[in-house]
C-alpha cells in the first residue's frame, strides 16, 4: 500500500519581502528588500525588514513617495495566481 502525503496545509508565516512580491503589493522582490531596507514598509508599526516573518493579521504600512497605503494579512500562501493575488490581503486605508 501506498502511503497518502498529507495535504499541503497553508503557510502561517512568511518572510516579508516574499509576501510583498507574492500578493503582488511590489512586482519585485529586489525592489520589496530595498523598500524594506530604506523604511518604507513598516509592520504592525515597527520598521519592517526583509527577512521578518508575517502572519496573518498583521498590518503592512507600505510608502510609494508621499503616498501611504496600509494593507491587513488576510492569507499566507507560497504561490499565488495573478488574479487570486489580491486576496491576500485586505486595503484597510
Amino acid at each position: 500500500m501506498a502511503k497518502k502525503e498529507p495535504a499541503a496545509e497553508p503557510s502561517k508565516d512568511m518572510r516579508l519581502d516574499k509576501f510583498l512580491k507574492v500578493s503582488r503589493i511590489i512586482k519585485r522582490r529586489s525592489v520589496a528588500n530595498d523598500a524594506c531596507d530604506s523604511d518604507h514598509v513598516n509592520v504592525n508599526g515597527k520598521p519592517g525588514k526583509p527577512g521578518m516573518k508575517i502572519k496573518v493579521g498583521d498590518i503592512l504600512t507600505v510608502r510609494y513617495g508621499a503616498n501611504e497605503t496600509k494593507y491587513e494579512v488576510v492569507s499566507i500562501s507560497e504561490s499565488v495566481r495573478k488574479e487570486q493575488a489580491a486576496e491576500m490581503y485586505r486595503i484597510v486605508s
